[in-house]
């Protein structure tokens, strides 16, 4: 998992960090009593780093909601592992914790740079029409009339069937083009998550729980000036500042649930960060951890991130199963670890490439928030402008 300073994103703690071997591992089947399975599997392995994922619908254990979508892809409703060796990368200086680390550095001294060889053009197919996109965008913003919702992430699904890839190319390819400050590569068996996130669901640091949702897309440009003029479009744009207010309250309410009474905090509404492909509104939003929580507790309390969902957040996840044409699964979840002192440090799993080897299905998902005042066509062009960047990986 990648969690590197490039884009002067605050509280990093590290360029990376990556998980090897399974030691014990946990895999969650079903969505009943998921996060109490989480605290039971870390508490029998207290003080070890624990890494693994959340999938969407886990929702189903924090409300009564249910999921009645096909899942083309097939990862696990939850996964977490403790692993055999960690590495950390900070500043440049690796650590290494292991039994064999002087194995492990020895290796890494001694491996060569890999030259992937190239493969052919892989052509997404649209898992939903823009016929039917646009409609569906019509139909959600009246729900937002009817006053049932004010704001949805509505998602649609690209894939490739019968593909064969190497899935660490692909993500070195992703990360030299695009790579945010949260992506990541996991690999359990048959299936593989390319991430290429830079969006933060939750971390907790020091009693400080942290949350910086993004919501506001905008191009970027090769000329300086127009790529200046974008930011500046984008920050002042009253629809994605609207939509990112929105889902700021809702993170709020969250982590409200958790906080010490008084301590929820905005310390950066309305940031604009730059990566490769886009500029992005992102903003954090902090509290101080009450007594007595514990942290998967912590997680349950904002899981799924408003971000992805939507305010009020039931209702849009309500909507979203009635519309959405596939199970999200890992999509829109979350993949990240918990350290031996208590903190923690989760995604939110966008900008994806999910892979199943055995059936050679490969899946791109990607959405955007719609409003009163979104105008499909634009969504729909939003939705493009994201999945160009993992569509040019495959061009």
């Amino acid at each position: 998992m990648h969690n590197n300073n490039y884009h002067n994103y605050p509280f990093q703690q590290f360029d990376f960090i990556a998980a090897i071997g399974t030691k014990h591992e946990l895999i969650g089947t079903s969505t009943k009593d998921a996060f109490e399975q989480i605290e039971n599997f870390k508490a029998l392995h207290s003080n070890q780093y624990c890494f693994g994922y959340f999938g969407y619908d886990l929702k189903n254990d924090t409300e009564v909601l249910g999921s009645a979508l096909p899942d083309h892809v097939g990862f696990h409703e939850f996964y977490f592992f403790i692993p055999e060796h960690i590495l950390i990368c900070k500043n440049g200086e690796l650590e290494i914790i292991s039994n064999e680390s002087e194995l492990i550095y020895q290796t890494i001294s001694q491996q060569e740079s890999v030259t992937y060889s190239t493969y052919t053009q892989i052509k997404f197919q649209h898992r939903t029409s823009k016929e039917k996109y646009l409609a569906d965008v019509n139909d959600l913003q009246q729900h937002i009339r009817n006053g049932t919702i004010y704001e949805i992430n509505y998602c649609q699904e690209f894939f490739a069937e019968q593909v064969e890839i190497n899935p660490l190319q692909v993500f070195k390819k992703l990360n030299e083009k695009n790579g945010g400050s949260f992506s990541a590569f996991f690999k359990q068996k048959n299936l593989f998550a390319i991430c290429g996130s830079p969006e933060r669901f939750i971390s907790k640091q020091s009693g400080k729980i942290i949350s910086q949702p993004i919501k506001g897309t905008i191009k970027r440009s090769n000329d300086l000036a127009e790529d200046e003029n974008f930011k500046t479009e984008l920050l002042n744009n009253e629809k994605e500042r609207a939509e990112n207010v929105m889902i700021v309250d809702l993170v709020r309410n969250d982590l409200a649930k958790s906080a010490t009474t008084g301590t929820v905090e905005v310390p950066d509404l309305f940031g604009i960060y730059s990566f490769k492909t886009v500029h992005q509104m992102i903003s954090t939003i902090t509290a101080e951890v009450k007594k007595n929580i514990s942290a998967v507790e912590i997680i349950k309390n904002a899981f799924p991130m408003g971000s992805m969902t939507g305010a009020p957040k039931y209702t849009a996840m309500q909507l979203i199963e009635e519309y959405e044409k596939i199970k999200r699964g890992l999509y829109s979840g979350s993949i990240g670890y918990f350290a031996p002192n208590g903190d923690f440090d989760f995604n939110v799993v966008i900008r994806t490439l999910l892979y199943n080897s055995t059936k050679k299905y490969l899946s791109y998902s990607t959405g955007s928030a719609i409003t009163l005042d979104a105008e499909a066509e634009k969504e729909y062009e939003e939705c493009l402008l994201k999945a160009k960047a993992l569509f040019d990986l495959f061009a």
